[in-house]
């Protein structure tokens, strides 16, 4: 059984029995409260499972400057590849309520690059593989085509 995002069990298809969605949870809560949010007050935190093992985590992080702000998955993406790099296997991402947030667009994307079609996301509907949230998606494999 696996946790879902309202935090009841379930066993939501392709979810891994494995995936302490919980623990995941209150590290991306803990994150989500570190938050650097000044300007608009939303704040987000992240944590993902390494196929090592490890959790890794991150905050959105605003500037004065909108363009340059942070999303939290970048920073736990950072925190992947300073920390040894790795694959992300789950990953739980929350907004200040403290319940499953679903990434941006970019950070699908820096999601599929870290973790690939087998990667789980927590999300308001329950876990869900990186290819339902992303689906399509454009990876090294494009590059290698182009390349011919």
């Amino acid at each position: 059984m696996t946790a879902q995002a309202d935090g009841s069990a379930g066993s939501p298809a392709g979810a891994s029995a494995d995936v302490d969605w919980e623990a995941l949870r209150l590290r991306a809560v803990e994150l989500m409260e570190r938050a650097y949010a000044p300007y608009s007050h939303f704040r987000v935190g992240v944590a993902g499972l390494v196929d090592d093992g490890r959790v890794v985590s991150g905050c959105n992080v605003e500037n004065a400057a909108y363009g340059v702000a942070l999303c939290a998955e970048c920073g736990m993406v950072s925190e992947l590849h300073a920390t040894g790099g790795g694959r992300l296997t789950a990953v739980f991402c929350v907004g200040s309520d403290g319940q499953a947030l679903m990434p941006c667009g970019r950070c699908r994307q820096l999601l599929w690059e870290n973790g690939g079609p087998e990667c789980q996301l927590m999300t308001p509907e329950g876990v869900l593989p990186m290819t339902a949230v992303l689906p399509q998606a454009f990876g090294v494999e494009d590059l290698r085509h182009a390349e011919g």
